[in-house]
């Protein structure tokens, strides 16, 4: 025994526990930098799986320029105005002068290339993998971004739809109908939390009728007929694949995502939405903004027709006013035709 000698003790740090550590093969700041690379490898992996989740838009090469392109006949009755371009391929009758701020295009080279986009897109449209069911009618329902499918025929019956983004202006909104999409009178399509129509896409397996006084958002591809009703206003496009288009005193307005904003321009308001407003109620706005009820614009549709009434009733009063105050005169230098 060695007495008075101290004992000599090791350093947790130092000797058996570095030992150890040598013996695994890993120091602890080696353990640290490793759980830290995976769980940002972790991080990267949720995140490139939430991206593919996400559904891209549907794309629509040379027919994005269009805001009607039929495929038998485009007929149109009132003031209907469009803001971008009218094609028509294989038909060539286009029947009611509705005003198109674009271009025209009547079977040329342009509409066929158009209506090939077209073809693309609805296959695209309709080949996307399904997020779940949108139900028969879409009254009162709330969608967030996806993909959503209807087997058979989709009715928006009264009131409205509301699309969310939750904040994200790239989401995209595709809705497969097997057959007929319909929307009643007054009815709207509603874009909260940055949702943009640029990014709403309807696929329709037959017919769409757009209800009387509807705000509709989107890109309409339809295998047949499209009609739009008196002063339905469509913030998007109606592309039919081999169908008519037919027309009634409505707007279609530009669906373009530039710039993140997709309301009207004052200058385009003024160009292309004064023709409408002789019949569209005052103040109904463009999608994207808050729509009125279906009772306001009732009401406000009765106050304009009430102002119309009166107006020619005054206009009546002064032709028969003018008549008694000033009577017709004899000639006095012969008459003349032409």
């Amino acid at each position: 025994m060695n007495v008075g000698v101290p004992q000599k003790h090791t350093s947790p740090t130092g000797g058996p526990l570095a030992a150890r550590s040598k013996h695994f093969g890993v120091t602890r700041n080696e353990l640290v930098l490793g759980w830290s690379l995976a769980l940002t490898c972790l991080s990267m992996m949720l995140f490139a799986s939430s991206a593919l989740a996400a559904a891209a838009p549907v794309g629509l090469g040379s027919a994005e320029s269009f805001s009607v392109l039929a495929g038998s006949t485009v007929t149109n009755t009132g003031p209907t105005t469009m803001f971008g371009s009218l094609g028509l391929s294989p038909g060539s009758s286009v029947t009611g002068a509705p005003h198109v701020l674009g271009q025209i295009h009547v079977d040329d080279a342009v509409a066929i290339g158009a209506k090939n986009a077209l073809t693309t897109a609805f296959n695209d449209a309709a080949s996307r993998p399904s997020n779940g069911s949108a139900g028969t009618d879409l009254a009162g329902q709330v969608f967030l971004p996806g993909v959503r499918t209807a087997s058979s025929s989709l009715l928006l019956s009264s009131g409205s739809v509301t699309l969310d983004a939750q904040g994200n202006p790239g989401a995209v909104f595709i809705f497969q109908i097997g057959t007929t999409l319909t929307t009643g009178s007054n009815t709207t399509v509603a874009l909260v939390n940055g949702a943009q129509a640029c990014n709403v896409f309807w696929r329709v397996g037959s017919s769409v009728t757009l209800g009387t006084g509807t705000v509709f958002v989107g890109t309409v591809m339809a295998s047949a007929t499209i009609t739009a009703n008196t002063a339905a206003t469509i913030h998007g496009r109606l592309l039919a694949q081999t169908g008519a288009v037919n027309l009634d005193t409505n707007t279609i307005t530009t669906s373009n995502c530039a710039g993140g904003s997709e309301i009207a321009t004052a200058a385009e308001t003024a160009a292309g939405l004064a023709p409408a407003a002789a019949v569209a109620p005052k103040g109904t706005p463009l999608a994207g903004a808050t729509p009125p009820t279906a009772a306001q614009l009732a009401a406000k549709r009765k106050a304009a027709a009430r102002r119309a009434a009166a107006r020619r009733a005054a206009t009546r009063g002064k032709a028969k006013h003018h008549v008694l105050a000033h009577p017709a005169l004899p000639h006095t230098h012969g008459s003349f035709t032409g």
